[in-house]
This record gives structure tokens, sequence and C-alpha cells, in this order.
């Protein structure tokens, strides 16, 4: 109970400093959007500028210290305010648009890439001295170094352009009528190149780590009591080798559950895919406070939500963790 209430804490903590970070940093940038709508666009008089501010709900003679306190309140209410770049829609109807493709896209992404790259980081360490093992962690190392834009950029030439195999860009085919058999078809079929494009990036990621925990684990005294035991050898490879091996694992791929609400702003970026990442591009050049505020406090929520569920599932998994380490 100790190490659960120590977790909650932090939690709690960690979220608090994130909503404080979050109402003061994009206020911290110069400029706001009603200065940059007068700059833009021609035709109205600079003596509007007052009206628009507070059209848009930027004028106020409240503290800064009492407009936090409002920002709270109304974070506890559910209230994330109206989005500015698309103005008077709610940052709630705004976000409720592109966190379903992000969690569709990344989200299954991010999982296929783990479990691919756990399993096969499982076999490359239990045949670590065949030459298969050997090609197989440094063809995916090699991949991991490029960066996932350019990989985007190469499949869309060969497979969008070069082939026309898929399209090179949106979320799904506009005629379609959704929701249908048809619109999931083409769902799929638009996902496939971003989808493929982190697979085949982070996966490398998860075969080194796995591969170098599994080595690390078959080195130590209980594996070489359990082969003496006379063990089945995959029963020592999955319960002995790989359950522990897997623990330091289980954090980072918590981190990257976290994170995948954010997007993958450069893959959505290159592939036009309607998520969160773009909208945060684009609420970033707007300077739309509101909806950059919900979107930051949409992932710093996950990030530390993933984080503690990694600590629980190390609770469950790991004995030591229950009982302090004695």
């Amino acid at each position: 109970m100790k190490y659960l209430f120590r977790k909650l804490s932090l939690l709690a903590f960690a979220l608090f400093v994130a909503v404080t970070l979050n109402f003061f940093i994009p206020r911290m940038m110069p400029g706001d959007p009603a200065t940059e709508l007068v700059d833009k666009m021609q035709g109205i008089p600079p003596e509007a500028l007052e009206s628009i501010k507070v059209a848009f709900g930027l004028k106020t003679d409240d503290p800064m210290i009492v407009q936090y306190f409002k920002y709270l309140g109304n974070i506890f209410k559910g209230d994330l305010g109206i989005s500015l770049s698309r103005f008077p829609t709610p940052v709630s109807t705004v976000l409720a648009l592109a966190i379903p493709w992000t969690l569709g896209l990344i989200g299954l992404s991010t999982v296929l890439s783990f479990f691919i790259g756990t399993v096969v980081g499982i076999a490359v360490a239990w045949n670590r001295n065949k030459r298969a093992a050997s090609w197989t962690v440094g063809v995916f190392i090699f991949i991991r170094s490029f960066p996932y834009f350019w990989l985007g950029l190469l499949l869309i030439y060969l497979l969008g352009f070069r082939f026309e195999v898929f399209p090179v860009g949106g979320s799904f085919s506009p005629y379609v009528q959704r929701p249908s058999w048809d619109f999931f078809v083409s769902v799929l079929y638009h996902g496939f190149l971003p989808a493929l494009t982190i697979v085949v990036s982070s996966m490398g990621t998860w075969i080194l780590t796995m591969r170098n925990n599994m080595i690390n684990v078959l080195a130590e005294d209980y594996i070489t009591v359990a082969l003496a035991k006379g063990l089945s050898l995959k029963r020592i490879k999955t319960l002995y080798a790989a359950k522990n091996a897997i623990l330091p694992s289980i954090t980072g791929f918590a981190m990257s559950l976290g994170f995948v609400v954010g997007g993958g702003l450069l893959t959505e970026m290159v592939f036009g895919y309607p998520g969160v990442g773009l909208m945060l591009f684009q609420a970033v050049q707007a300077k739309d406070y509101p909806l950059m505020q919900a979107i930051f406090l949409f992932i710093s929520t996950a990030v530390l939500a993933a984080n503690f569920l990694a600590d629980l599932a190390v609770l469950v998994l790991d004995p030591r963790a229950r009982d302090g380490g004695r």
C-alpha cells in the first residue's frame, strides 16, 4: 500500500505542475489571435482590435492569478473553452474530431510495434549465436536511424506515386458512406502507409531493448539453476527469462502509449492525417490558446496515467516492488 500511495501522490503532484505550466506557457508567447487576425486580413481597421478581443474572450481586466484559478475551476467543470481558430466551436468538440483518428492510427501502430518487436527481440536473444539473429538486429538498427518523416516520404514515393498501390493522403475516401463496411475498408486502406511507417521505424527500438534485457537475464544464476534442474527450454525462455526481461520495457511502452494522444506530428503532417498532432500544429500557428491548452493537458494526463498503469503492472509482475525490494 505504501508503494501505491507514493505513486498516487507523485501522480497528483505531477498533474498539478502540468496544469500550471499548461496555463502560463501559452501566455508567454508574443502576440495573440486577435492581432494575428488583424495583421492577416485586409480591410479590418486597427480600432476593431479591441472588439475582436472581446469577442474571442481575450479581453479581461482580471490579474493573471485570478485567471489561473478561473482556469482551474473550468477544468474541474469540464469546460475547456471555445476554440479561437474554429470560433465558436467548443474545444471539446474540436478534440473529439481528432482523437479517434490518432488513437486508431498511432495507438494501434504503437501496440503492434511493441508486440512484434518484443517477440522478435526474445527470439533474437535466445538464438543470439545464429547469423540470422545478428542480421535481424543489424537491419532494424539501420532502419531505426531514419527519421519517421523520411521513411514516410520514401513509402509515399514508392507505394503512392511510383506504383500507386496506396493513397498518399487523407484518412478515408470522400465518396464512401459512413458508417459502412466500405468506409471501414477505406480507413484501413488510407491508414496503411502511415501505420507501416510508425511500426517499421519504432520496431527496432523494442527489438534491441528486449534483446539486451534478455541477454542480461540469461546470465543470471537462477537461469543456470533452472537449466541444471532439467526444466524445459520453452518454460525457461518464457516464464524465467522473458517474464523478467520484459519488466524494463513496460515503462518505455507506457511512455509511448501516453504520447500516442499527442499524435505523430511529422507522420500526420506528411500523410495529411487529421489527428491530434496535426491539430496541435495548426493551433500553435493560430495562437489558439484554449485548443493548445486542451491538447497539452490531454497529452500530460495521458502520459502520467500511462506511467501510473506501468507502475501497477510492475507491481503485479515483480514481487520485489510489492515488498519494497526486501
